[in-house]
């Protein structure tokens, strides 16, 4: 017969085998009759015996006396953010992104994850033993909120929960603390019979139920946890993201079963785009999907840039929507001089965030939706983060509602404001006018255009307050002393800006053009006219009718680039550019021998090849001189089509382009079918 603390191990292991089958993988063997005999025989031992109570035992998922304020944890590690995608176009510039900074034709594999919508938490384990639980905070400094971790079900106080696995010495988890949605709606029905504030949504509902001074409050909600990730852990060897989900199944987490993992970007793409159309249908709130390169001897190549890694990005999920009352309308001046108009609505929550103001695009957008100062609106989060004002409900008017007025003159400098026939946005006129230059010089440093790290938005407006900065090239002039003597620059962030600048210097071409702030014009056009035109000089030269000719480069853009290179004062800004040294050509590669076997020769591909990545085939196709393109016109010379082909194939039917095999394109390039690299596998679920 065993003794009494062999019996109370023994019930424990039982019981939490029990909770692990019931809570995580939603599959109990025993009935609730049979669990509760179990939880009670560990309750009367424990009673009798209290010395024997350990931390970990079941019996203490209770809640603890209430905390007069919740501690401090410094993460080992920071808990990074994630940059955002919206479309499947940015999914892809997200990879380019993060090819460019790798060996060319590393094969790369990816892991795709639901992005829960509730509170990032960090779980540490020493010996098995839960030791700390603390959230995000701010990435580097989180609340310790490890007595409120205790009480929730999902989280393992000891692991491996079964089976023979051994346990790390150390590991931390990251996981994602969320209410179900069906628990959700029950919960507000209860704190409402009990005459208690409602909560707006699940994820308010997570984060304020786990950051309870009193557990006891904390043990009484649903909460429950997906982990996602290991932060770091000792003792054991895993290398890759999908090797450490495994791991962390292994050791009795509860892992997503909806996370994914493929070699094919494409099978990427479609799954984000399939999760849209299941969003309602989860029991969790998710406002998007998380990407992830699955290596992470890659992942450690690419690194963190800012706050965000290289290697992940979210790819965030439709609008929410909300009707309220449009009290007015008010104007922005952007780096180009644009005026653009803003919407003063009533307050209203979208999503759980209280909106008061929204983007109204520009006024011819107003007149032609018919929106109306004191109009009720619809207002959406563009990306659950941009609110917009899509229309105005007419049903609901009164007729006290008036008229959008475009200003007369600009609300930052007085001065006179234009908009010219045809065109769909006004102007203000001065030049000089401190807004266009404060965002001017902004944008020409922000990540996206010429990367100055450490210049944001305040210190746009200081440079631009104190005289240091009256056009984008005088960036290159700064004084070291005029710098140090700006309030907050010491030595060292002096000398790191002044370096942060002159590495800018030998920035890409695309980026120096889109740093310009052309109008029409951002990353991807800048990339399309630097690759063709190789030069600014050769840019600037180009007429606009010679700038329709390129693919993708339409009147209003082509334009937008002939009068901005048309005034004398952008040509004086390139030439104080030029001067300080700032790269404005790109080398040019000149062909040797015959021309290769694709030149001149325009591709687009669809369906699953054989043995070659969607990424592998374009490159090759450019390796030989073709060039690949997203869509089939008259202009496609042919179709690179493999299994499961969308529309693309119709239009090649219809408009007689040529379709090829990936052993067609083999033959065209002169190498054996074959050649390519190993078929990638189906995508596997977890």
């Amino acid at each position: 017969m065993p003794s009494v603390e062999e019996r109370i191990r023994e019930l424990s292991a039982q019981i939490r085998y029990h909770n692990h089958r019931y809570h995580v993988l939603n599959d109990p063997e025993i009935s609730d009759h049979q669990y509760d005999l179990l939880f009670r025989e560990l309750l009367e031992l424990e009673a009798l015996h209290p010395e024997l109570i350990a931390s970990d035992s079941p019996t203490q998922r209770v809640g603890a006396p209430p905390q007069e304020e919740l501690g401090k944890v410094e993460h080992p590690y920071p808990m990074t953010s994630l940059g955002n995608a919206f479309s499947a176009d940015e999914l892809r510039d997200w990879l380019t992104r993060a090819q460019r900074l790798l060996p060319e034709g590393m094969p790369l594999a990816f892991v795709v994850e639901p992005k829960i919508d509730g509170l990032a938490v960090a779980l540490t384990y020493e010996d098995g033993r839960l030791l700390r639980g603390a959230t995000r905070g701010d990435g580097h400094i989180g609340e310790d909120v490890t007595l409120n971790l205790r009480t929730v079900s999902t989280v393992p106080l000891r692991i491996p929960v079964s089976g023979s696995e051994t346990p790390p010495s150390r590991i931390e988890v990251r996981g994602e603390v969320y209410i179900p949605r069906d628990q959700f709606e029950a919960l507000n029905r209860r704190l409402e019979a009990e005459g208690a504030k409602t909560f707006a949504n699940p994820r308010n509902a997570a984060a304020g139920s786990l950051r309870q001074l009193d557990a006891n409050i904390t043990a009484a909600r649903p909460l429950s946890l997906f982990a996602y990730a290991i932060g770091y852990v000792a003792g054991a060897q895993i290398g890759s993201q999908w090797g450490a989900l495994d791991y962390l199944r292994r050791m009795g987490f509860p892992v997503n079963r909806d996370i994914a993992r493929f070699e094919d970007f494409e099978q990427v793409i479609a799954y984000c785009l399939e999760w849209m159309s299941r969003r309602d249908s989860l029991n969790y709130e998710a406002d998007g999907v998380v990407i992830k390169i699955d290596d992470f001897a890659v992942q450690k190549r690419l690194g963190i840039v800012g706050n965000a890694p290289r290697w992940a990005v979210a790819f965030k999920f439709p609008a929410r929507e909300e009707t309220t009352r449009l009290l007015d309308v008010g104007a922005n001046v952007g780096r180009t001089g644009v005026i653009t108009p803003y919407a003063i609505l009533e307050p209203v929550d979208i999503g759980g965030v209280t909106v008061r103001q929204a983007s109204l695009h520009n006024y011819e957008d107003i007149a032609r939706k018919g929106i109306k100062i004191g109009d009720m609106v619809v207002v959406k989060r563009a990306g659950d983060v941009i609110p917009q004002v899509v229309k105005p409900v007419e049903s609901m008017r009164t007729g006290a509602e008036r008229d959008v007025v475009l200003p007369t003159h600009c609300p930052i400098c007085g001065e006179s404001v234009v908009k010219p026939e045809g065109e769909v946005a006004a102007h203000c006129v001065n030049a000089a006018c401190p807004a266009r230059l404060v965002r001017q010089v902004e944008y020409f440093a922000s990540r996206g255009a010429m990367d100055i790290e450490g210049f944001g938005s305040r210190l746009a407006e200081i440079f631009v307050e104190r005289g240091l900065l009256h056009d984008v090239a005088d960036f290159y002039y700064l004084q070291r002393d005029a710098i140090l003597n700006t309030e907050g620059f010491d030595v060292t962030r002096t000398d790191n800006l002044l370096a942060s600048i002159a590495a800018s210097k030998n920035r890409p071409l695309w980026r120096l053009i889109a740093a310009l702030g052309i109008g029409n014009v951002g990353g991807t056009v800048a990339q399309l006219v630097s690759k063709e035109y190789r030069s600014l000089d050769r840019l600037m030269a180009a007429t606009q009718e010679e700038l329709q000719q390129l693919e993708g480069i339409g009147p209003t853009i082509a334009a937008s680039i002939a009068d901005f290179f048309g005034r004398p004062r952008h040509r004086e800004i390139i030439a104080k550019l030029k001067h300080a040294g700032v790269r404005t050509e790109e080398e040019v590669v000149q062909p040797t021998g015959a021309a290769l076997p694709l030149t001149g020769k325009t591709f687009v591909i669809t369906g699953t090849l054989p043995s070659l990545s969607r990424d592998q085939a374009k490159a090759l196709i450019e390796q030989f001189g073709g060039k690949v393109t997203g869509s089939v016109s008259a202009k496609t010379d042919y179709l690179l089509m493999g299994a499961s082909p969308g529309s693309k194939q119709e239009k090649a039917l219809k408009l007689g382009v040529p379709i090829l095999s990936e052993d067609d394109l083999h033959h065209l390039i002169g190498e054996e079918p074959g050649a390519g690299a190993p078929a990638p596998a189906q995508p596997t679920l977890l």
